[in-house]
């Protein structure tokens, strides 16, 4: 009973330190950015080097992000959440624009499908972050190409990052076929149990006349690699 206070101190503790953290890796991110934007292999040596750090500085800083979003109780009703009508169009840009220099610097080719009138509600800044997340995460399984398309699909909007890679393994897949069964934060599947736990609170937290939102991942897909899937009513 007396445990409380000093968990309390301990979570405020590591929150600040994680923000602090995530505040470097964003300088750090954002300088590699500008260094690379622009530059080639052969205009600079350590280009392949400096991509590399780009993927791992993104790939904190999200896990950062989604820790201090869990801290502050993502996923609960009293975590702010501003849903707002948004032109698909405007989210795709947006996501693209956060991407692009890291997919120019890993030679990776981004394919498009949307309507870009097609209008949807939903909180912008937090379905950003999901789609992004799972971009980074793609980086990781791809060859040389991902696939971002958002449709219409039963009356809800059908987000889905695809790549040309091996797949997810199976230990993922597992975690995340069974839409947001609250699997939880799993350290010994790699980051992705964070990843997945994250982008199903956020999608749960969009409700529209009893149906709510939800992730799962599969094999396969137009470009027979892994998919991940994000739907919102």
């Amino acid at each position: 009973m007396e445990e409380a206070p000093h968990s309390n101190e301990l979570f405020m503790f590591l929150a600040s330190t994680a923000h602090d953290m995530k505040n470097s890796i964003s300088v750090l991110s954002g300088t590699l950015e500008r260094l690379l934007d622009g530059a080639s292999p052969e205009t600079e040596k350590a280009y392949a080097q400096m991509a590399q750090m780009l993927y791992q500085t993104r790939r904190l800083n999200d896990n950062l992000m989604q820790l201090l979003a869990l801290y502050k109780r993502v996923g609960q009703p009293e975590y702010p959440f501003d849903v707002q009508p948004l032109e698909v169009g405007q989210l795709v840009e947006q996501v693209v624009a956060l991407e692009r220099v890291l997919l120019e610097s890993r030679g990776i080719a981004l394919d498009l499908e949307f309507d870009p009138q097609l209008i949807w509600h939903f909180d912008e800044d937090l379905i950003v972050g999901v789609v992004s997340h799972a971009i980074n995460n793609a980086v990781h399984y791809t060859r040389d190409r991902i696939l971002l398309a958002l449709r219409e699909v039963d009356g809800m909007l059908e987000i889905r990052v695809e790549d040309n890679g091996a797949g997810f393994p199976p230990a993922f897949l597992e975690i995340g076929a069974p839409a947001g069964r609250g699997s939880g934060v799993n350290f010994l599947t790699n980051s992705a149990g964070l990843g997945l736990h994250f982008s199903s609170e956020v999608a749960k937290m969009h409700r529209h006349r009893e149906r709510a939102g939800s992730v799962r991942l599969e094999n396969g897909g137009s470009l027979g690699g892994g998919c991940f899937i994000l739907t919102l009513p």
